[in-house]
Parts: structure tokens; C-alpha cells; sequence
């Protein structure tokens, strides 16, 4: 493969992006080829369904059907059953072969592109919803675990293709948007799921599980998402509103050089300062639903369900929008504002739940919204914890976003930030599982934020400095492009 600069890319690159700052060494050839480039565009209409837009509107869409309403189920708290324990344990399980199948996602997504890779990657949500309808039914465990062994396989395949599209795809003063839509869309399945829930379940003003029809709904929707990834594009087929394209190597790279590159990744240092923050995004994920589970009535579980989507999405996007539109014209600025907000939400969650927490212990409350005054303090917590987390994950994939600007990049990145953080969840849920009493995990959950919250500021400067630097060599083009007229 060529790169567009004509120099010959990396042995570990997979994909490059062919953008209007290659070639600047020379301003006259730089500025005939932008020429050519809008006449060429000029005369060829963009097609909508290989515009970037539409690419994220398919990974929404997939991201809805499969890990939206997967998340709708774990929203009621633990997949909606009775007992913590069993969904628990099933989730560690899924967690744990997402895992590896994560770190694996570049040499699937090599073998047969992004459009295959996302299509194969919703296949197992169905029947982990199936193992949770089967369970309660009849109260057979054995496709609880069956369906979270196929989940975990299929997922983290998923998973680390859908951040790399995310985050590869899109134009890159359009990232930090396309990264809250993504979000939204799968917060619109939890939104659709807990509503679906909600109204099933809302005379349900006891402790236990959520009625069996629950589950026919979203295992119907969830069949969707193998259907709706066929038509995504691969990167050789986008076309970007700015006029770069993204161009595919001529042959697949062989798996040893794509390990090289992947243990080069995970040794740089924008991954080790992230690190941090991506165990603590994973580890954290077991214990809201848990927390819901152990003391809120049914129907009270399906608002929460349905809440928790709802103030995910304005939260993804308040993060998107802090980074992206340029209500500072420094991008430094957007993004050390949008870290101190970060650090300021989580840390007062965090508190607040260890408080909370550690009254509950003592008297052990079944919180329904029937009762305002004891309700609100125990589901605020709640609905905080959500909001915490959406905007600490839209913060992480722009943070990754910005590390490089090529989808064969991105999805490294992307497969190394979700193996992670799956490694983090697991270990969570399966700590949670034994069970483990919340004042404890709550407690661990506080630690593991102020651990990474000195890491996630180093790495929010290595971004800044690389925005520094793209600022410098910009200026530099000018001042030479100036000279020579």
C-alpha cells in the first residue's frame, strides 16, 4: 500500500487517511492538488449512504439493537432476574471471553473488514437475552451461561470495531459529535428497552423479578443488528464532506506484524496514562445495577432502566459538545474544562455513594417511588452514577480519537481500550458475584477514581500537546506559503 503522500507507510499500518495536510513540504503542489480535489467534488455529489454520517447512523443503529437493549436488560439491575448472584457470575463470564476477543478484533476486522467484523459482532446478544427469558420461566441457568459465553464472543469482536469507526471514520471537527450520536443511539435502546419495562412492570411495587415478556421484545430487536451492520461501508468506500478519503491496504497484514504494532501501542504513553481510567470505567459497571437490584422495587428497577438512558445521553453529549464545538476558540482550554468537570462529577458521586452506602448497610431500606422522601436520595445516587459514567466514556474514546486520525489505528486503540476495560468488568462482576456487601465496593469504587484521576490529566495534556503541535506546523505552512507568494 502507497500511502497518499506517496511515501511508503509503516510495516504495521494497516490503513492511512489521505488528508489536505499531506504534501505540504511543497505550498504549489499542495495548493493545485486542493484544487483539483474541489473540482472533483464539485462534479461528483458525495453519496449519502457512503458519507460518514450514515457510516455512524449503521453503527448507531447496531449499537441500539445489540448493546443498547443489552444494556436496557442490565439496567433493570442484574439482566432483571430475582438474584443478584446468577446474572452476576454469567456476566463475569461474558466479560472474561470479551475480553480476549477484544485484544483479537484487528486480526478479525483484517480478515474480513469492518462491515463483516460489526455484522458477526451482534450475533450473540440474542441469545444472552434468551438464556435471561429461559431463566425466567422455568428457572434453568444452563443458557444463562451458554448465551453469555456466545455474548462475550461476539461483543468484544463488536465492541472494538464500533469504537474504531467512531473514531476513524468521522472528519476530525466532527469527532467529538459523532462520538456522543454513536452514544446516543445506543442510550436510545436503553430508553426504548426500560420504557418497554416500565410499562410492563409498574404496578410491581415489591422486591423481585421483572415479568418473562419483558424479554420477547428485546430479543426480537436485538435479531436486527446483523442485518442492519451488512450495510455499513468500509473505509475504501467513504467519502468524507472535507474531501479525504480513507484507503485500505492492498493485502492483509500478516498477524505477526500486526502483533508488533499492537504491543507497540500498548507500550506508548497515551495507553499508560489511560490505562487507569479504563480499569476504573470497567470495574465501576457492576456495581449501579447491583446497587438497584438489592434495593429498589421492580417498577422502581424499570425507571431506573429507563432514567439512566436517558441522562446517559444528555450526558454524552454535553461531554461531546464541550470538546468539539469551539465555544473556546482554544481546543487546550475545551478540553482541560471539559477534565475539570469530569473530575468534579465523579469525585462528588463517589462520596456521595460511600455516605449513602454506609447508611444502608445499617438499615437495609426497599426503596419504591411511592415513598418521595426516602426514594430520591437512593435513586439520585443512582441516575449521578450514570451520569458520571457517560460523560467519562465519551471522554475516553475522544481522548483515543485524537491519538490518531486512520480507522487501521483506531481500531488498536479501540481493541486495546475495550480489552482493558472488559478485564475491568469482569473482575468486577465477578468480585460482586460472591457477593461482595456494596459499602466495600463502593469504597474500592471511590479508590480506583482518585488513582486515575492524576493519570486521565497526563493523558488529557498528551492530547493537548499534540493539538499544540498540529497548531505550530499549521502556522509554519502559512508562514511558507506566504514567502514563496
Amino acid at each position: 500500500m502507497a500511502a497518499a503522500s506517496g511515501k511508503s507507510p509503516e510495516p504495521t499500518q494497516v490503513l492511512a487517511i489521505k488528508t489536505d495536510t499531506d504534501d505540504k513540504t511543497d505550498p504549489d503542489n499542495s495548493a493545485q492538488e486542493e484544487q483539483v480535489q474541489a473540482q472533483h467534488h464539485g462534479k461528483t455529489k458525495p453519496v449519502f449512504f457512503r458519507s460518514t454520517l450514515f457510516q455512524i447512523l449503521i453503527v448507531g443503529l447496531c449499537a441500539f439493537c445489540a448493546p443498547g437493549i443489552w444494556s436496557a436488560m442490565n439496567g433493570l439491575g442484574v439482566g432483571g432476574s430475582q438474584s443478584p448472584n446468577l446474572v452476576n457470575a454469567a456476566n463475569a463470564l461474558l466479560y472474561a471471553f470479551m475480553t480476549v476477543t477484544c485484544f483479537a478484533g484487528p486480526w478479525l476486522t483484517n480478515a474480513i473488514g469492518f462491515r463483516y467484523t460489526l455484522s458477526l459482532g451482534s450475533i450473540g446478544y440474542p441469545l444472552y437475552a434468551a438464556g435471561l427469558y429461559l431463566n425466567n420461566r422455568t428457572g434453568a441457568t444452563w443458557l444463562v451461561y451458554l448465551g453469555s459465553v456466545t455474548c462475550g464472543i461476539s461483543a468484544g469482536f463488536f465492541w472494538s470495531v464500533e469504537g474504531a469507526i467512531a473514531t476513524g471514520y468521522p472528519e476530525q471537527h466532527k469527532r467529538g459529535r459523532y462520538i456522543a450520536t454513536w452514544f446516543t443511539f445506543r442510550n436510545f435502546g436503553n430508553i426504548i428497552g426500560g420504557a418497554i419495562s416500565l410499562g410492563l412492570n409498574h404496578r410491581t411495587n415489591k422486591v423481585g423479578k421483572v415479568g418473562y415478556q419483558t424479554y420477547q421484545g428485546f430479543i426480537a430487536i436485538q435479531c436486527l443488528g446483523l442485518l442492519f451492520g451488512l450495510l455499513l461501508s468500509n473505509p475504501d468506500k467513504v467519502q468524507r464532506s472535507d474531501g479525504t478519503r480513507i484507503e485500505t491496504s492492498a493485502s492483509p497484514i500478516d498477524w505477526r506484524t500486526e502483533l508488533e504494532a499492537m504491543w507497540k501501542r500498548i507500550r506508548s504513553k497515551p495507553i499508560l496514562l489511560l490505562t487507569p481510567l479504563f480499569w476504573y470505567f470497567g470495574w465501576i459497571q457492576a456495581y449501579p445495577g447491583t446497587y438497584l437490584a438489592t434495593y429498589f422495587t421492580v417498577r422502581s428497577r424499570a425507571l431506573g432502566s429507563f432514567m439512566s438512558a436517558v441522562v446517559g445521553t444528555l450526558a454524552t453529549w454535553l461531554g461531546g459538545a464541550l470538546v468539539d464545538i469551539p465555544w473556546a476558540r482554544d481546543r487546550k482550554v475545551r478540553a482541560l474544562s471539559t477534565w475539570l468537570l469530569i473530575a468534579l462529577l465523579n469525585s462528588a458521586t463517589w462520596i456521595w455513594a460511600v455516605i449513602i452506602q454506609n447508611e444502608y448497610r445499617h438499615t437495609h431500606p426497599v426503596l419504591d417511588w411511592g415513598n418521595q422522601s426516602a426514594f430520591g436520595r437512593g435513586f439520585g445516587l443512582y441516575l449521578f452514577e450514570r451520569i458520571s459514567l457517560g460523560m467519562v466514556e465519551n471522554y475516553i474514546y475522544w481522548c483515543i480519537g485524537n491519538l490518531s486520525d486512520s480507522p487501521g489505528e483506531q481500531i488498536r486503540y479501540s481493541s486495546l481500550l475495550r480489552g482493558i476495560e472488559t478485564a475491568g468488568v469482569a473482575v468486577g462482576f465477578g468480585v460482586q458475584a460472591v457477593p461482595t456487601a456494596l459499602i466495600a465496593t463502593a469504597s474500592i469504587n471511590f479508590g480506583l477514581w482518585f488513582f486515575a484521576l492524576p493519570f486521565s490529566f497526563w493523558a488529557t495534556l498528551q492530547v493537548v500537546k499534540k493539538f499544540e503541535q498540529e497548531q505550530a506546523k499549521e502556522g509554519q505552512i502559512e508562514n511558507d506559503q506566504e514567502a514563496s507568494a
